[in-house]
């Protein structure tokens, strides 16, 4: 037989999740009042008082506060059945959640409750906009949607974690999450793409530069031809933006897989980004009301570059270990430099790992990260040539040199500065025991 516990609750305990339960009602029921719908303020709060009552109750008692809200719900459903009215299933929903909200109050939560309400209160509000959110996908980005999801929560949970192989070369673990990065930085920039649109040149240019600089270049200088070199202007600016937004990426990749190694990779990063960011400002002084060069997105997330990105980093990783333990420094030095000329990406998440694995410095690590950012924006004068147009290949050459100039400086004096402070570390301590003896 069921029977209520006869038990002495605490007064300013019981008086707290009461409160609590009340709030998280009112603040989703608010959103339904504005709407004039017909569960408002009012239901909502007692839906959470219920359902908090019996949790403070007991098991049982949570249970029936279930079912009676449960119970409530399909009557109101089946009269608006009879009169024939809409079913109002979202609000029906919410006060299911909510009950369940009151009963996680009357457990003593504070955090989850609070959380559901205000994502409830979130969906809730925010329904025009996740309507025209998802009426307006293609059938491309939602495929690419959920190849994206089954990568990341099917495949990757499989692969074993670890290094396998002789000398622990191989991650499958770590080059799978890469993978899931580096489209993840896609999915955003495509996201941005879709809401600002392709027209302005900044836009174009470098957030075609956080996916891939090298085709972002190659379209620029391929614009600069087709219009007969009038947006050979824009089309600089554009290559700039692209490098300094290849900069930004690898730094976030450096700074989410090896943080030490961002720390001696700052000085030429930041020579770089400032030559590049300074030439596509002076740029944009000049041709400030012109536009951009127009260019497409396809698919905001395709399997075979995720392939190709983890096969490029799978062979950069191993090469880069073998390269370590027989050659050293250089090695580390040249596959990064090869590294960067394919995908510096795939080169600055290779030395990551290989920093996470204490094979390199992370002074090493950085100035190799910057080499493979130094080879990737070489790699891209060849493709200059696209354009045909002299004028524009020796302004955006001189730029793109510049760019490298500053670089190979910043990491001449990373490595100079290292070395100094290295010294100081150690003939500071000698000096000073050489005057106390």
């Amino acid at each position: 037989m069921l029977t209520f516990p006869s038990v002495q609750w605490p007064y300013e305990r019981v008086l707290m999740r009461l409160g609590l339960a009340l709030c998280i009602g009112l603040l989703v029921g608010l959103e339904r009042e504005r709407r004039a719908k017909e569960m408002g303020m009012r239901p909502f709060a007692f839906a959470a008082l219920l359902g908090c009552l019996g949790a403070l109750l007991g098991p049982p008692f949570a249970l029936a506060a279930l079912g009676m809200l449960t119970t409530l719900v399909a009557l109101v459903t089946v009269d608006r059945l009879r009169q024939a009215q809409g079913i109002e299933l979202t609000t029906s929903i919410a006060t299911l959640v909510m009950g369940f909200g009151g009963i996680l109050c009357g457990q003593g939560h504070t955090l989850t409750p609070v959380a559901v309400a205000v994502i409830t209160t979130a969906l809730l509000a925010w329904k025009t906009p996740l309507t025209g959110f998802s009426l307006g996908l293609t059938e491309t980005e939602l495929r690419s949607t959920i190849l994206f999801a089954l990568l990341a929560f099917v495949i990757y949970p499989a692969l074993p974690e670890g290094a396998v192989g002789p000398w622990g070369a191989l991650e499958p673990r770590t080059a799978w999450l890469t993978v899931l990065l580096l489209a993840g930085i896609s999915f955003v920039n495509y996201v941005l793409w879709k809401i600002y649109g392709a027209q302005g040149v900044e836009f174009t240019g470098f957030l075609g530069g956080l996916v891939n600089s090298t085709v972002t270049v190659s379209e620029m200088a391929g614009k600069v031809r087709d219009t007969g070199g009038r947006l050979a202007d824009q089309a600089d600016r554009g290559i700039m933006l692209a490098t300094a937004a290849m900069l930004v990426r690898n730094l976030l990749l450096l700074g989410l897989l090896a943080p030490a190694l961002v720390s001696p990779a700052l000085l030429p990063l930041g020579l770089m980004l400032g030559a590049s960011v300074g030439a596509s400002w002076h740029r944009h002084r000049d041709c400030r009301a012109e536009s951009g060069p127009r260019m497409e997105l396809g698919s905001p997330f395709s399997l075979l570059d995720a392939l190709r990105f983890g096969l490029i980093f799978l062979v950069l990783q191993v090469t880069g270990v073998v390269a370590q333990r027989l050659l050293g420094q250089p090695g580390v030095y040249a596959t990064a430099l090869l590294g960067g000329l394919v995908s510096s990406a795939s080169a600055v998440a290779a030395l990551a790992a290989l920093a996470g694995k204490g094979l390199v410095t992370t002074q090493l690590g950085g100035s190799a990260a910057m080499l493979a950012c130094l080879a990737s924006t070489l790699a891209n004068l060849p493709l200059l040539f696209r354009s045909r147009n002299g004028s524009f290949m020796r302004k955006a050459g001189a730029h793109t040199a510049l760019v490298l100039v500053l670089g190979l400086a910043g990491i001449l004096a990373q490595n100079l500065l290292a070395g100094r402070l290295a010294w100081v570390r150690v003939a500071v301590p000698s000096f000073t025991w050489s005057l106390r003896g």
